[in-house]
């Protein structure tokens, strides 16, 4: 068993993590920005939740030397893409890192295993076809600069640190925001919306699902892996009609779909689609969910409770 630190614990990604880990016994801590009030419900598998902002250096150095943590995962970040706060974005995914590397350094117990979430959206519009970790990175936008930024920041402390990158492509899952495209999609055939605003239609992703991805993260953490940067992600591409096809299969329903201009980002990223076989040659093969059955996974879960039972899914 590990004592096994999860920064971030309770975003999209850590609500899966640390059951998933705690399942295999490990002692699960979780990093929070601040505790969460008595009507919230807590992360399950966690068995220890420590409140500490990763921008104030010294309260997290001192938490790291009092936990020891054998094993890190770090998952914390402004995640989204289209966040208004750009400061925000890199100073939280940049010097939030560092300070985190730091006080792991600077601890007289040093982690066997630390695992940093970088983003396939280094990539950019890269037109490689299926791309692996050989791809020249070129972002397009601050988050993916900033999550760059964190790679080369990262890499100056691989000498004292064994630090595995992991660049995910989309994953999605119950209880991802609708500030994402799945989520947003899947709320809306749900509920039987009649309109479906989007953006870009024209764009092709590289979809897992959630619990896929933490499968991958589990194994990684376990795995002699430092010093390498992985893609994790399907090695498939769905375009978003084939999406949008998927859900009308599975609900028998299609709204009305409008592209809205103000959801066309200029910046945007057409295609992405990665390899996963350098992730493969490290952990094994990698049982992946189908996509299609991580949409009907979604839609079900947010069907309204009168739906439930009535045949409302194909």
């Amino acid at each position: 068993m590990s004592r096994i630190l999860i920064t971030g614990v309770n975003g999209f990604t850590g609500r899966y993590l640390a059951p998933d880990l705690a399942a295999q016994g490990h002692e699960v801590h979780g990093l929070v920005y601040q505790l969460p009030g008595a009507d919230e419900p807590l992360t399950e598998g966690v068995n220890h939740l420590h409140a500490c902002n990763l921008l104030d250096a010294a309260p997290l150095s001192r938490l790291i030397h009092e936990l020891k943590p054998d094993k890190v995962a770090h998952l914390a970040a402004i995640a989204f893409v289209g966040h208004g706060d750009v400061d925000a974005i890199y100073r939280t995914n940049i010097l939030g890192t560092r300070n985190l590397l730091q006080a792991l350094a600077s601890s007289n117990v040093p982690p066997t295993a630390v695992l940093l979430a970088s983003s396939a959206n280094v990539y950019g519009n890269a037109t490689a076809g299926v791309i692996d970790e050989s791809t020249t990175p070129a972002p397009a936008n601050d988050y993916a600069v900033s999550k760059l930024a964190m790679e080369y920041m990262a890499a100056t402390w691989r000498s004292q640190l064994p630090i595995t990158v992991v660049r995910p492509f989309n994953y999605t899952g119950v209880g991802q925001t609708e500030n994402f495209l799945l989520p947003k999609i899947v709320a809306h055939f749900a509920k039987r919306a009649p309109v479906l605003e989007l953006g870009n239609l024209d764009v092709e992703r590289d979809f897992s699902d959630v619990r896929t991805l933490v499968q991958c993260y589990s194994r990684l953490l376990s795995t002699p892996s430092a010093g390498q940067v992985l893609n994790v992600c399907s090695g498939h591409g769905q375009s978003l009609k084939s999406i949008l096809a998927m859900a009308a299969e599975i609900t028998g329903y299609m709204p009305e779909i409008r592209v809205n201009p103000a959801f066309v980002r200029a910046n945007e990223v057409h295609k992405l689609v990665g390899s996963c076989a350098r992730l493969e040659r490290v952990i094994g093969p990698v049982n992946a969910i189908p996509i299609k059955k991580t949409l009907a996974w979604m839609i079900e879960a947010a069907m309204p409770p009168s739906a439930h039972g009535a045949g409302s899914l194909k």
